[in-house]
């Protein structure tokens, strides 16, 4: 079976809107405008498009793991509604003392995804808004692009796609 070319997201600040006090429930969630159209252009190029995401909120007591299913539920709904979807949605719970190897700048997650999924990381990205999110990339190998205000998620997918 061939390996698959990916592009893993973070999802809080690339997805959706991130929220200091956590995205807690459905009504919280505001999913940015071009998320959809971006998506379907990788998945249109042959990519698998997999969200990697820390949650520490889950183990915080502040939401439940059935909650935070609800949420990638409700992205995955929105999506199809545009004719795209996401191919896996993996996130740690744990809090940064919790010292687990899943919580970004840590792979765990990115290694569970490859392996899961059968993901060649030679021609996969991740795209993330927190130098975790580059840091995770990189100590794998994989190559990672940072978006801000200054470099959008419209850029990110215009840079993989050429």
């Amino acid at each position: 079976m061939n390996k698959l070319k990916t592009v893993f997201v973070d999802r809080d600040g690339v997805i959706n809107q991130e929220r200091s006090d956590y995205v807690k429930s459905i009504s919280e969630l505001e999913i940015y405008p071009n998320v959809a159209k971006n998506i379907k252009l990788l998945k249109d190029a042959g990519f698998l498009v997999v969200v990697i995401t820390n949650q520490s909120a889950v183990n915080r007591g502040i939401i439940t793991h059935e909650m935070i299913n609800q949420i990638h539920n409700s992205i995955q709904d929105h999506l199809k509604k545009h004719g795209t979807f996401l191919d896996g949605f993996y996130y740690c719970p744990h809090t940064p003392n919790e010292n687990c190897n899943c919580r970004k700048p840590k792979s765990g997650l990115l290694q569970q995804a490859i392996l899961e999924l059968n993901i060649d990381l030679n021609s996969s990205w991740m795209i993330g808004d927190s130098d975790s999110d580059i840091e995770a990339a990189n100590s794998i190998g994989c190559k990672a692009i940072k978006i801000n205000d200054n470099f959008s998620l419209d850029n990110a997918v215009e840079k993989i796609l050429n």
